[in-house]
């Protein structure tokens, strides 16, 4: 049977999205070849023709979680009034819907522990995707400089990031959302 031109890209597209959802859902170590595979409808075997190693998956769908959480809150700020893209993104980011649905969310909160641990070559891969997503969001934070909104982008989605990850921890959904709204409420209070 012969494949359209375009059906190995294809088929790796869809193995890095469906890679990337069960990454943030199970980490990286969770993340099994065979599992991602199976998930994109193909045999573990498959698996090298698409990638030299387990750590080229992962860095793609690292990638691919940044993209699909950048175009999320790029959308949001989209919507807000003109001055409130920032505090939109800080009330989308802070919000349950995001705290219980780790698969879809930022990369920053579901990955930030584990791929701290990561090896030097694969932080600097994974900073490159991260660059990306910050030069996506930057222009969005407040501030009026460039190096004021870049200040404003680390203290904010760290701030959210540390907040989600310890709400994500708590069993009750009251206890989430008090981690959630004092968070949010700090971060709207402070720039």
């Amino acid at each position: 049977m012969r494949y359209q031109p375009d059906h190995k890209a294809e088929t790796r597209r869809k193995i890095v999205k469906d890679a990337s959802r069960r990454v943030r859902a199970e980490g990286t170590t969770g993340a099994a070849v065979s599992a991602v595979m199976r998930d994109a409808g193909l045999t573990h075997g498959g698996f090298y023709k698409h990638f030299g190693s387990k750590d080229e998956l992962i860095v793609e769908s690292v990638g691919e979680a940044f993209t699909e959480a950048g175009e999320w809150l790029t959308r949001i700020a989209r919507q807000a009034k003109p001055g409130t893209a920032w505090k939109a993104i800080v009330k989308a980011y802070l919000s349950l819907e995001h705290c219980d649905h780790a698969a879809s969310g930022c990369p920053l909160a579901a990955l930030a522990p584990e791929l701290a641990r990561s090896d030097r070559a694969m932080k600097g891969r994974i900073f490159a995707e991260l660059a990306g997503y910050k030069s996506r969001l930057q222009p969005l934070m407040p501030g009026r400089r460039a190096a004021d909104k870049e200040r404003a982008f680390f203290a904010i989605f760290s701030t959210m990031a540390g907040a989600i990850e310890i709400a994500r921890m708590l069993p009750e959904p009251a206890m989430r959302e008090k981690v959630l709204a004092t968070a949010r409420d700090l971060l709207l209070r402070s720039f």
